[in-house]
């Protein structure tokens, strides 16, 4: 009998496995799960090594916007342990050069005690869709994970993002089971860009959720939670075949 296939989440900037709180509670009672630490490296690449180095030796990855793109640096790195994988709410792109000093600029304020002004003003608030945008208990959330990594993982997460590569020649080579999920309302990470990287990964499959932003597992949780079991259930049928016409 083929083993059930663990999960990893991936947490985006400046969140940690509450930002999929959720799907953990749901998914959790039927398989190994695990969430990613994206807070002690200052770069992509040793995140995702970091990542690799902990991870059991198959595994479906889901990762959101910073973890999304730490979920295709482990795919460059060690493709034949990723089973399939959940890109949410993310990009395939470098880091524009206009955002650089706006990033430096936050981390200097961020160095001098701003943190919480930062978060709230110019981070995660303004990417939600505005349904979420007042909802306490989830605003709440967002503030309570960033207070806990607190400014020095800011830094480091910023200076990886501001390094990072461009990972559209990656997209074609993926082959395995891919869910590719993005809210309408997204302005970080807009529909637009998860349409032409769900072209470029062959049989991706792409949803757009209504009413909803950048943090799609926490403002659409239930919609999230079908997705990834369904995309589980994809990578899994996709081993035992490949198994198959191995043997």
């Amino acid at each position: 009998m083929t083993p059930t296939l663990p999960i990893i989440f991936a947490p985006g900037m400046m969140c940690d496995g509450r930002l999929f709180a959720q799907q953990i509670a749901s998914i959790e009672r039927y398989r190994p799960v695990m969430v990613a630490d994206l807070s002690r490296d200052e770069t992509i690449e040793a995140i995702a090594a970091r990542l690799l180095a902990a991870a059991p030796p198959r595994f479906y990855l889901a990762g959101l916007s910073m973890g999304g793109i730490v979920a295709l640096e482990v795919f460059r790195q060690d493709r034949t342990r990723v089973a399939g994988l959940a890109l949410l709410d993310t990009t395939p792109l470098a880091d524009a050069p206009e955002k650089q000093p706006v990033r430096e600029d936050q981390i200097a304020r961020v160095r001098a005690g701003a943190l919480a002004q930062v978060m709230a003003e110019e981070m995660k608030p303004a990417y939600l869709a505005a349904p979420a945008r007042c909802n306490a208990a989830l605003l709440l959330e967002i503030r309570l994970m960033a207070e806990a990594l607190g400014p020095v993982v800011f830094e480091r997460q910023s200076r990886a993002l501001m390094a990072r590569r461009d990972n559209r020649d990656l997209l074609p080579a993926i082959a395995c089971p891919t869910e590719v999920v993005c809210g309408e309302d997204d302005t970080l990470c807009p529909p637009q860009l998860h349409s032409d990287m769900a072209a470029r990964i062959r049989g991706a499959r792409l949803t757009i959720l209504p009413a909803c932003g950048h943090l799609s597992s926490m403002e659409r949780p239930a919609e999230v939670t079908g997705i990834l079991e369904r995309g589980l259930l994809n990578a899994e049928t996709s081993l035992k075949e490949n198994f198959a016409h191995a043997h």
